[in-house]
C-alpha cells in the first residue's frame, strides 16, 4: 500500500498508510485525542472521521471547543431528531435540517400528525433510546438516478426537489439505524456521542423560505455530550430570558415599537434616544482623534448609484421597492448601504496622495426589507443606523490604518467591558483566486498586512482560508458576553471592487493616476444591534458613564423634597444626570426599587445631610458608601467615569 504525508496546522509533516482516517491520525497522536475529535477538515473539506483520506492532505482535528466540532455533533443531532419523528408519526416527510449556531433544527412535513409542545418529552425519550443503540453513521455516494429513485420512492417530494438541483456525481447520503438523509456531511462516526437531549421549540417554516410554498413545521433541539452541559445550557437559557434585550429595554424605557408605525422600525424613546447619542458622541470624539471627518448623505440614492456599486445585484430583493418620481424612468431606493455615497463624496474633487488616507465617517441609516418571521426586537431590524467609516488609502498604507482601527475597537471594548473576545482573519483561497477581485499583488499585500497587524498588536486570530469577501480580506472580532455567547462586533474589511466599479483615482508623488484601496470600518455594527447586545451584556446595568441617569436622590420623606431636587438641579448642573424620587414612600421601598431600576447611585437625603449640605451614598449592588459633600460626590463620579473612558 502507498504512503502519504499528512500536513499538520503546525506545518509539522507525517507519514501514514494510504486509506488512513482522521480518527486514526488522532489514536497515532494520543488515544485521548482519539476520544475527543468530532470532525475533521481535511485539504480545506469538511471530513468525517471515519473517511478514508487517499492522497497528501492537510488536516485540522476538530473537538466540541472547536465551532467545526459542535457544527458536526449539532448536524448528527439534527438527523437523530428526524430518525425519532419517523418512528414516532408515520408517513412525515422531511425538508433539511441543519446544525445552527446553537444546536439544530428539522423542518418536515407532519402529514396529518398534530405535534405540540405536549409531545417534546416523547421526543428527547426517543432519541436517547436511538442514541444509545449505538449505531454507525455512514456515508455512501450515489448517483443522482438512484438518489431520485430512492426517495420518490419514500415520497420524500422535498429531497427530490433537492436532488433535482444537484450536479450527478456530487451527491452522497448518510445512513443510521433505519434512517437514511440526503447530505453532505461531515457527521460523527456514530450516535453514542449524543448523551443529552432537549428540544426547546416549534415554529411554522415556508419551504425553501418562500411564502408562496408549503409551510412546513420547524421542530428546534440541543444536544451535549454531557447532561452537565444541557443542564448549564438550560440555566444559562433562564438567565438570557430575563436579559431578553425587549424585555429590559421596556422596562427600562428605552425604545419601543408601533405596528402603525411598522415592523421592524424601532422608536427610540427619550432615555434610549440619549443612551444613543451618549455612544454616538462618545464615538465621535475618538473618531475626531483619530482624525476622521464626518459627513452626511441622504436616506435614498437613485438605483444607478446602486447599479453600479453592486449593491442592487446582492440586496435587491431585499429592498423596499423603487419609488418612483414624475420623471419617466427615473427611479429611487431607500439607501441600503453607505458605502456607495462615500465613493461618490471621494471622488466629487481630484485627490492627491497627499490628501490619504482620507477617513469618511457617518452614522449612516439604511434600510432592508427583511421578512416579518426573521425580526428580532432590535438585532434584527428594517431601518438601522451603522457607524461606518470608510477609509480611501493607498496599497502601502493598509496595514498602518489597520492597526489605527484595532486600536479604537480595543477602546471601545474596554469602555464597555466586552474583556472576552477573539478575531478571525479572512483570506481568499489561494487554490481558487479567479473567484476574487483585484492583483495578486494586492492581496498579498492586504493579507500581510492584516496578519502583521496582529503579531504586533499581540492578538491571537483565527485564521481562515476561502473566507474573505470577493473584494478583500477582513478582520471581524467575535465578543463573548456574560452568558458566553458569541456576538460579532466590529469588522475591518478591504475592498478592490468598490474603487474599481466607481473609477476612483488620486494622483500619486510620480504624478500618474493611482486607484485608492478602501478600508469599510465598523466597531458598534449597527446602533440597534449594539445597544441591545449591551443591555443583555450587562443585564441593564450600563457602564456609569452610559447609564441613563447616573444618580437618584431618594428625600427620607416629604419634608426633604426641596432639598432632594436642590441636590439634583446642584448635580445636573455639573453634568451627572441625577433624578429625584420624591414620592410618598418608605425610604426601604425607595431603595429596592431604584436597585430594580439599575440606577448606579442612591443619594438618600434627610435632616442630617441637609444641614451639611451632604448626601448618603450608596452604591448599586456594594451598599452604603457614607456620608459625603455634594461636591465631593460630583468629583468621585467624574473621576469615575474618567478612569472607564481613558
Amino acid at each position: 500500500m502507498n504512503t502519504i504525508n499528512i500536513t499538520f496546522p503546525d506545518k509539522s509533516v507525517r507519514e501514514y498508510q494510504e486509506g488512513v482516517t482522521p480518527y486514526d491520525i488522532a489514536q497515532s497522536i494520543s488515544p485521548r485525542l482519539a476520544q475527543d475529535i468530532l470532525a475533521a477538515s481535511v485539504n480545506g473539506q469538511e471530513w468525517d472521521i471515519s473517511r478514508p483520506i487517499l492522497t497528501d492532505a492537510e488536516i485540522k482535528l476538530y473537538k466540541w471547543e472547536d465551532p467545526e466540532g459542535k457544527h458536526a455533533f449539532w448536524h448528527s443531532s439534527a438527523h437523530l431528531l428526524a430518525e425519532a419523528l419517523q418512528e414516532l408519526y408515520p408517513g412525515v416527510k422531511f425538508g433539511i435540517g441543519p446544525a445552527i449556531e446553537n444546536g439544530f433544527y428539522y423542518d418536515i412535513d407532519p402529514a396529518g400528525h398534530q405535534i405540540t409542545s405536549a409531545d417534546f418529552g416523547k421526543i428527547e425519550k426517543k432519541m436517547l433510546e436511538l442514541a444509545r443503540q449505538k449505531n454507525d453513521i455512514v456515508r455512501q455516494d450515489i448517483s443522482k438516478t438512484d438518489a431520485l429513485a430512492k426517495f420518490g420512492d419514500r415520497g420524500e417530494k422535498y429531497k427530490c426537489e433537492l436532488i433535482s438541483e444537484l450536479e450527478d456525481g456530487t451527491i452522497t447520503t448518510y445512513t443510521q439505524g433505519n434512517f437514511t438523509d440526503l447530505c453532505r456531511g461531515p457527521h460523527l462516526p456514530n450516535t453514542q456521542h449524543i448523551k443529552a437531549v432537549k428540544i426547546t421549540s416549534l415554529a411554522g417554516a415556508y419551504w425553501r423560505g418562500d411564502e408562496k410554498r408549503e409551510q412546513l413545521l420547524r421542530v428546534y433541539g440541543i444536544t451535549f455530550p454531557k447532561q452537565k452541559m444541557l443542564d448549564e445550557y438550560l440555566q444559562m437559557i433562564e438567565e438570557a430570558k430575563k436579559r431578553d434585550h425587549r424585555k429590559l429595554g421596556k422596562e427600562m424605557e428605552l425604545f419601543t415599537f408601533s405596528q402603525n408605525v411598522g415592523q421592524g422600525l424601532p422608536l427610540w424613546l427619550p432615555k434610549g434616544a440619549a443612551l444613543r447619542d451618549r455612544l454616538e458622541q462618545f464615538l465621535r470624539k475618538i473618531q475626531r482623534q483619530y482624525g476622521y471627518q464626518q459627513v452626511i448623505t441622504p436616506h435614498i440614492g437613485n438605483k444607478m448609484l446602486y447599479v453600479t456599486s453592486g449593491h442592487y445585484a446582492k440586496y435587491g430583493k431585499d429592498s423596499f421597492q423603487p419609488i418612483h418620481t414624475p420623471e419617466e424612468g427615473e427611479e429611487y431606493l431607500l439607501k441600503p448601504m453607505n458605502c456607495p455615497h462615500h465613493c461618490e463624496i471621494f471622488k466629487a474633487f481630484p485627490r492627491s496622495y497627499r490628501e490619504l488616507p482620507l477617513r469618511l465617517a457617518e452614522f449612516g441609516t439604511v434600510y432592508r426589507y427583511e421578512q416579518s418571521g426573521e425580526l428580532h426586537g432590535l438585532t434584527r431590524v428594517r431601518g438601522f443606523t451603522q457607524d461606518d467609516a470608510h477609509i480611501f488609502c493607498a496599497p502601502d498604507q493598509i496595514k498602518d490604518e489597520f492597526l489605527k482601527v484595532m486600536d479604537i475597537i480595543f477602546y471601545i471594548f474596554k469602555a464597555l467591558k466586552f474583556e472576552n473576545f477573539e478575531a478571525q482573519i479572512s483570506l481568499r483561497d489561494p487554490k481558487n483566486k479567479e473567484k476574487y477581485i483585484g492583483s495578486d499583488e494586492n492581496w498579498e499585500l492586504a493579507e500581510r498586512a492584516i496578519i502583521e497587524a496582529c503579531e504586533e498588536k499581540g492578538l491571537k486570530a483565527r485564521t481562515e482560508l476561502g473566507e474573505a469577501a470577493f473584494y478583500g480580506p477582513k478582520l471581524d472580532f467575535m465578543v463573548k458576553d456574560a452568558l458566553g455567547r458569541r456576538w460579532q462586533l466590529g469588522t475591518i474589511q478591504v475592498d478592490y471592487n468598490l474603487p474599481e466599479r466607481f473609477g476612483l483615482e488620486y494622483t500619486g508623488a510620480d504624478n500618474q493616476k493611482h486607484r485608492p484601496v478602501m478600508i469599510h470600518r465598523a466597531p458598534f455594527g449597527s446602533m440597534e444591534r449594539f445597544v441591545a447586545v449591551l443591555l443583555e451584556h450587562t443585564a441593564g446595568k450600563f457602564p456609569l458613564w452610559l447609564a441613563p441617569e447616573q444618580a437618584i436622590v431618594l428625600p427620607i420623606s416629604e419634608k426633604f423634597n426641596d432639598y432632594a431636587h436642590e441636590v439634583s438641579k446642584q448635580l445636573n448642573a455639573m453634568d451627572i444626570r441625577a433624578i429625584v424620587d420624591d414620592r410618598n414612600e418608605k425610604i426601604g421601598k425607595k431603595i429596592r426599587e431604584s436597585e430594580l431600576k439599575r440606577i448606579p447611585y442612591m443619594l438618600i437625603v434627610g435632616e442630617k445631610e441637609a444641614e451639611n449640605n451632604e448626601v448618603s451614598v450608596r452604591k448599586q449592588g456594594e451598599g452604603d458608601k457614607g456620608m459625603m459633600k455634594i461636591a465631593n460626590f460630583a468629583a468621585n463620579l467624574a473621576q469615575e467615569v474618567e478612569s472607564m473612558i481613558n
